[in-house]
């Protein structure tokens, strides 16, 4: 607790009882994982049984290390995953402590009574804004309160704007939970602003103006948006689309709204409405490109996406063009983007770019550089140019950025003015452009400009006319250099140790006799060969001494010196050493919880924020007070040692306007979520076994007494494949009554009756199925062990209840016919055309007529389904369930040791027949290694065993 700061001592206090059960609303950045890390070492205890539901592996690898570091170690957090087997589970189990573990493996568990659920002292749920009736710990926590009623569930968030969707959607998600009580901490929360506002760190903001391009491409960035957003609505008039708007569109989640607000009628809308939602995904990532893209990339983007919009993959034009690309805005985001460049004179017909001209080889560029005044300078190695003490953090939004920066930072000419410091990275990129475009244009079908197509002796000059079309044109500056180009090659080429280069013959057009390089030479830089030659001096002369196992003498002549001097020792630190942490400048990307441990490792002094992040900025309020109550140097006695906080961000641009709309978001979640909670009456949770006892009275028979109501002795239960519960039917099935029996079945998903067998479909699984040919084995299966075989296609809840879009009709008329006598076998394919998807399933009923087809909107109404097939019917026997079909399917057994049993499958004389004899009479493969020849023939007989034991010891077959 001594690392806590107040206010976490205040939340603690109140939601870490474990007789009551919780549900905790905190604002992002101020301590989350902190709070459930300390609760975490509070129910460390053998005797205790607490799981970690739905965490993440990030999640679990960062909460194991900081419980490591809060003194939470012997056995510390467990993680039980897909490698974990059913026996070291259950072992873990019993010992009690702190377990994480996936959500579908504890459903199994449960469901199995792998697990004492009594002895089960508490959850603690991970991401509780995601907790709907569909999802696996809903399920969860139903199984768990129907054995254990004491046991506490404690579930947090910092996702508030997440609770939103939906009628009372917090009172929703606490019934899921079983939970009474909620705890809401906002940023503006009196006992988290009384205690981030003791000490508050030195922040200093930097608001940077847009460049004229850029403030250009913004506005018609927006101005593009925003007539998207009205066709969009024009289009759709009989949907809700208030929030469509452009402060919205600046979040990544509004795409995911705009889609679910046209899943019930996606089958319906035209390609113009579903181009239009494409459309605004582009504009959104180009509004965040035009920040963190460098210009030649941003350029580059735009150029890859008018490729995008007018030819299609194979080569053809694409009929649905984006409406945004044909507008005058958009003409404008194109000329801006090129203008920031390169700009090309319409009065000279010269290739004019007022930051960066190079129009040749690497040696007329470097000469270009050189006649306009650009020095290259490396830095010195091992040496900072920082005159701080302590260590400069740089928080980014991306890795992208970091990379960015990072070779900004290597690479920056600081004897440059400023503005022009980063001309080197930026030459750099030019050539990469102009290569990238050169390959461009090589690919383009039918060109027959020779000017376009760079032959194999040049890549800068060729390259740079391919794109611009002008050879005449030529910079005046290069026409100047020409005379003088061939010796400053030379001489260039003599400084870095190589020969000096041959002139070539001049090509058409350009008059210049200059050294070309191969394509696939690449220029080394002065300081790599000199190094080279200094490497190879060294290894000729002592290059027999090496070999013959002597001892090496260094000489001096080449820079070494005797190694029992330690002076090359010293030589290698102070060149290839570690950098003290004053003289070391940290680059990073905004994280999770994750960066409150960083903020604390390294205590920075500076912090620059390049870009803004709502999140961090509370973490740095936290940090800061956390140094000034724990670190005595950080206090506010010793100002000079304060944190000082760079707040970085382009004004009037949609960084500025996200990062104030995300502000103004978490308020009005928070608002409304402490609305909804003083307006929330009690949820009364009902007993499932009182609510269900009606299903207990069943109709027998109406031969028997006119079909009186007799009491069942046995519940109501369907027996479920062990690979569904990846799906959200297992939890609907319980919830509606049925118990529900985990099992690995041979032949279908779902037994609801000794007679009925249910093999259920999705959209998208149902395709895959019809094209493998998997679906054809699996009905085969059916028709084979039981009377109703049943395929269930099964839609998903709010979207369109059609196979296809409407638009697709009008091919069904012309579906392809198979060949006479062809059945749609797994391994058949027609001799036409692949038919519709209606077609196939034509064909399936045609092949097998006993299997029955349900068409089913939603998993709600499958589960009603489910319930009114087995009314009236008998329950199926789980024992038997299992061993149906085990002795015909080869795939049996898949999903429990589908590898180890391919491996037996590969070895001679172990055929489908006999591969379950062997897996009942060894252990693992090892053992059967390990068997002599006599015992292997005693399981297999005696030419297979034989077989067997020769491939296994000797090779061959």
């Amino acid at each position: 607790m001594s690392t806590l700061l107040p206010f976490h001592k205040h939340i603690i206090e109140k939601i870490h009882d474990p007789a009551t059960s919780d549900l905790l609303i905190l604002a992002r950045g101020i301590g989350l994982r902190r709070i459930i890390c300390t609760l975490m070492k509070i129910y460390d205890s053998p005797q205790n049984l607490v799981l970690l539901v739905n965490a993440t592996p990030e999640e679990e690898s960062a909460i194991g290390e900081e419980l490591g570091i809060i003194g939470c170690r012997k056995p510390g957090l467990r993680v039980v995953g897909y490698e974990t087997g059913s026996k070291e589970r259950q072992n873990l189990y019993k010992q009690g402590g702190i377990i994480s573990v996936t959500s579908r493996i504890l459903v199994v568990d449960l469901l199995q009574s792998d697990i004492p659920t009594e002895l089960i002292t508490g959850m603690l749920v991970l991401h509780a804004e995601k907790v709907t009736p569909l999802v696996l710990e809903a399920f969860i926590v139903r199984l768990y309160r129907e054995k254990n009623k004491d046991g506490f569930i404690k579930a947090f968030t910092d996702q508030p704007e997440h609770i939103t969707s939906g009628f009372s959607p917090l009172k929703s998600i606490m019934k899921e939970l079983q939970i009474r009580n909620v705890h809401i901490y906002p940023r503006f929360h009196e006992e988290i602003k009384k205690s981030l506002e003791r000490r508050r760190a030195d922040v200093v903001e930097l608001s940077q103006h847009l460049t004229e391009p850029m403030a250009d491409i913004h506005h018609a960035i927006i101005q593009c948006m925003n007539t998207t957003l009205s066709e969009l609505k024009r289009s759709n008039t009989n949907l809700d689309l208030d929030d469509f708007n452009v402060e919205n569109a600046y979040f990544r989640s509004f795409e995911i709204v705009v889609r679910r607000q046209l899943d019930s009628v996606w089958h319906k809308v035209g390609p113009k409405t579903k181009q239009l939602v494409n459309d605004l995904g582009i504009l959104r990532r180009l509004l965040y490109y035009l920040l963190t893209y460098d210009a030649l990339q941003f350029h580059s983007y735009l150029e890859s996406l008018i490729a995008a919009n007018t030819v299609t993959a194979a080569g053809g034009a694409k009929q649905h063009q984006s409406p945004w690309m044909l507008t005058d805005a958009a003409n404008i985001i194109f000329q801006s983007a090129q203008r920031r460049c390169f700009t090309i004179s319409s009065t000279s017909k010269k290739v004019v770019a007022p930051v960066i001209d190079l129009t040749e080889d690497d040696d007329a560029w470097a000469a270009l550089d050189e006649a306009e005044g650009v020095v290259y300078s490396m830095p010195d190695k091992g040496k900072a140019q920082s005159s701080s003490s302590n260590t400069m953090l740089v928080m980014t939004s991306s890795t992208r950025t970091c990379n960015l920066l990072t070779e900004f930072l290597s690479s920056m000419d600081q004897d440059a003015p400023p503005g022009s410091r980063g001309r080197p990275m930026m030459l750099r990129k030019l050539r990469a452009y102009l290569w990238w475009k050169g390959r461009m244009d090589e690919k383009k079908p039918g060109d027959k400009n020779p000017s376009a197509m760079p032959d194999n002796n040049n890549t800068g000059k060729d390259i740079f006319d391919a794109i611009f079309a002008d050879q005449e044109g030529v910079s005046e500056a290069l026409k100047k250099k020409d005379k003088e180009k061939a010796q400053r090659a030379q001489n260039r080429r003599r400084i870095r140790g190589g020969a000096p280069a041959a002139s070539s013959s001049p090509v058409k057009g350009q008059g210049s006799a200059a050294a070309r390089l191969e394509p696939q030479e690449v220029p080394v830089p002065k300081t790599m060969q000199n190094d080279t030659d200094e490497f190879a001096k060294f290894w000729a002369s002592q290059g027999e001494a090496i070999l013959a196992g002597q001892p090496l003498s260094m000489v001096d002549e080449f820079g070494f010196l005797d190694f029992g001097s330690g002076a090359l020792e010293n030589d290698f630190d102070s060149n290839y050493g570690l950098l003290a942490p004053e003289q070391t400048v940290l680059i990073r990307a905004y994280s999770d919880d994750t960066d409150d441990m960083i903020l604390t490792e390294i205590k920075p002094k500076f912090i620059v924020m390049f870009e803004p992040d709502m999140d961090f900025v509370r973490r740095v309020e936290a940090s800061t007070l956390e140094l000034c109550f724990f670190y005595p140097l950080y206090s506010s006695e010793n100002t000079g040692l304060a944190v000082r906080v760079y707040h970085m961000v382009y004004a009037n641009s949609c960084e500025e306007h996200k990062y104030l709309a995300g502000i103004r978001r978490e308020k009005d979640s928070f608002e409304r979520l402490i609305k909804e909670r003083g307006s929330m009456l009690i949820t009364l949770v009902e007993d499932r076994r009182s609510a269900n006892s009606e299903s207990m009275i069943k109709v027998i028979s109406s031969r028997l007494a006119g079909g009186r109501r007799e009491l069942s002795a046995e519940p109501s239960r369907v027996i479920v494949d062990m690979r569904e519960f990846r799906s959200t039917l297992p939890s609907l099935l319980h919830a509606s009554g049925l118990v529900v029996l985990p099992a690995t079945l041979t032949v279908g998903d779902y037994i609801l009756t000794p007679d009925i067998c249910v093999e259920r479909k999705s959209l998208s699984d149902l395709k895959t199925s019809f094209n493998s040919g998997r679906l054809y084995t699996q009905c085969e299966m059916m028709s084979l062990h039981y009377k109703y075989p049943i395929l269930l296609i099964e839609f998903e809840e709010d979207k369109a209840f059609s196979l296809d879009i409407m638009a697709d009709l009008k091919t069904y008329g012309k579906a392809t016919r198979y060949p006479a006598k062809q059945q749609p076998g797994p391994s058949d394919q027609p001799n036409y055309a692949s038919p519709t998807i209606q077609a196939k399933i034509v064909l399936l009923t045609l092949t097998f007529p006993r299997v029955r087809i349900i068409w089913s909107s939603s998993p709600y109404a499958t589960s009603e389904i489910f319930n009114d097939l087995k009314a009236n019917n008998p329950e199926p026997d789980p024992a038997k369930s299992v061993t149906i079909g085990a002795d015909d399917d080869p795939d049996v057994g898949a999903g429990v040791n589908a590898a180890a049993e391919e491996v037996l499958r590969c070895i001679p004389g172990i055929t489908v027949n006999n591969v379950k004899i062997v897996m009942s009479k060894v252990k693992n493969i090892q053992e059967l290694c390990s068997l002599s020849l006599s015992e292997v023939q005693g399981i297999l007989g005696t030419d297979a065993g034989k077989a067997c034991f020769t491939f296994i010891h000797k090779g061959n077959r």
